[in-house]
């Protein structure tokens, strides 16, 4: 069924009026206009006396001059404020929300949405409202602002209200719109920013966190997560979310920027929510997507640079030294240790590093650059730390391995050049000799040599 609308607070005019021999059920403006049943039109009178009756009325109706002279036989709409963009028109079978103003043509005022502070909501062109407002509302655009001249033949002819419209009143409605949906509508999703790389989608069952700003159809602001200096952290597809923002959500990459649209079906429905937002609202909201895992995410490797000639790679129980920028998954950096002019020297896999990276860097060659991205729960988890990484954060480290050995290693000799043909003597213990070196690090940095134009010279690096 249609929704109810129209409070216990009102006034008693505004409740549908009882019916009476002399006066058809007709309801008064402000639940409404509803219109008058075709069956209900006119009581029970002889044939005579009811064609009579109808000859008056279409008198009195031809009668009513409009603004330009003669009688009116529509509806007049003056559009005084148009927005600049209109996404949508109201059509037959919407649900629609407005205010209004009704006053009679001179100026006096008989009705006012404003003055309950209570919207009409209700379906347009489907007999529940009065022809002249069916009529008027169809087209129009959410902000939109409308004068309506409506004639008594498209209005409450010539019976009027009691008390409230005289018969054959010509009524004047300012209205303007302020929501429109139907049944029928799904959630829209506008893309505004897509970043060029997206290494993943929103899934049911996701965990994400993104920002935030909620409005209305007619941009009224109800919320933002700006404004609480934090993301909105949550499950996608588990019921934690209005349905509408479950579907909006689903394949949006880190980084990108959404629109989406849901009706009031698919968020608040009837009831609306608190004092923000109003029941039967439409909801706006700008989406900027932060990070995005799952609970069974493991720790991705992606190798961007692999020296050739790799002998060896690192395990558990190495020694490394390596240096490394670390962001998180919308790009926003951390930590990095080349501002420290400094590796970052460290046992792999012995628990002394979070245990992504602790997976992350086995495997890995000397000269290496690696991307290894770490789900929370590898990570820093739900507290996060410091006042960089946030709780529940996705981390993304760019590493390049400058060294590694093992406490176990024994010292490796390789001979670069066959030693001459006649060796009668080579080096024992407590001998005394001379030689020439160049010392460079594992990753290939050089350190400095013996080796000087003009041969050895005083004040040369020494090796002790």
């Amino acid at each position: 069924g249609e929704p109810a609308t129209g409070g216990a607070g009102e006034g008693a005019w505004l409740r549908r009026l009882p019916r009476s021999p002399s006066l058809p059920a007709v309801p008064a403006p402000g639940t409404m206009f509803p219109a008058v049943s075709p069956s209900h039109t006119f009581p029970r009178l002889p044939l005579l006396q009811l064609l009579l009756l109808l000859v008056q009325a279409v008198g009195r109706g031809l009668g009513r001059a409009s603004p330009a002279g003669g009688p009116l036989e529509d509806v007049v709409i003056e559009r005084y404020h148009i927005p600049r963009t209109c996404p949508r028109e109201v059509q037959m079978g919407d649900f629609v929300r407005y205010h209004y103003n009704g006053t009679f043509e001179d100026g006096k005022k008989f009705d006012s949405s404003y003055d309950r502070s209570t919207l009409v909501a209700i379906v347009v062109g489907v007999g529940r409202l009065i022809t002249g407002m069916d009529r008027g509302l169809m087209g129009m655009c959410v902000n939109e602002r409308r004068r309506l001249i409506v004639p008594p033949h498209l209005g409450y002819g010539s019976i009027g209200v009691a008390g409230l419209i005289p018969p054959d009143a010509t009524l004047y409605f300012d209205v303007v719109l302020l929501d429109v949906w139907n049944k029928a509508d799904t959630v829209q999703v506008s893309t505004l920013l897509h970043p060029a790389h997206c290494p993943r989608t929103v899934q049911d069952s996701d965990f994400v966190r993104y920002h935030y700003n909620g409005t209305l159809l007619d941009g009224t602001a109800f919320d933002t997560s700006y404004s609480r200096d934090g993301t909105y952290d949550t499950y996608v597809g588990s019921g934690w979310l209005i349905k509408g923002m479950d579907q909006g959500l689903l394949g949006m990459c880190p980084g990108e920027r959404r629109k989406i649209i849901i009706p009031p079906f698919l968020a608040y429905g009837e009831k609306g929510y608190g004092t923000v937002i109003p029941p039967q609202a439409s909801l706006v909201f700008h989406v900027l997507l932060i990070d995005v895992h799952n609970p069974k995410d493991t720790v991705q490797l992606e190798t961007l640079e692999l020296p050739p000639g790799c002998v060896r790679r690192a395990v558990a129980g190495d020694f490394m030294r390596y240096h490394y920028n670390g962001s998180l998954m919308d790009g926003t950096p951390f930590d990095s240790s080349y501002s420290r002019n400094h590796t970052y020297n460290t046992y792999v896999g012995q628990g002394y590093i979070i245990p992504g990276m602790d997976q992350g860097l086995q495997g890995a060659c000397i000269g290496e650059r690696r991307r290894i991205t770490i789900p929370p729960h590898l990570a820093y988890g739900e507290n996060g730390t410091g006042d960089k990484i946030p709780g529940s954060a996705v981390l993304i480290f760019d590493v390049h391995i400058i060294d590694f050995h093992n406490p176990a290693d024994p010292v490796e000799i390789k001979i670069l050049s066959p030693p001459p043909e006649t060796c009668n003597e080579t080096a024992k213990p407590g001998d005394f000799v001379r030689y020439h070196y160049n010392c460079s690090l594992l990753d290939g940095t050089k350190l400095f040599s013996s080796w000087v134009r003009g041969g050895a010279r005083a004040g040369q690096p020494r090796l002790w």
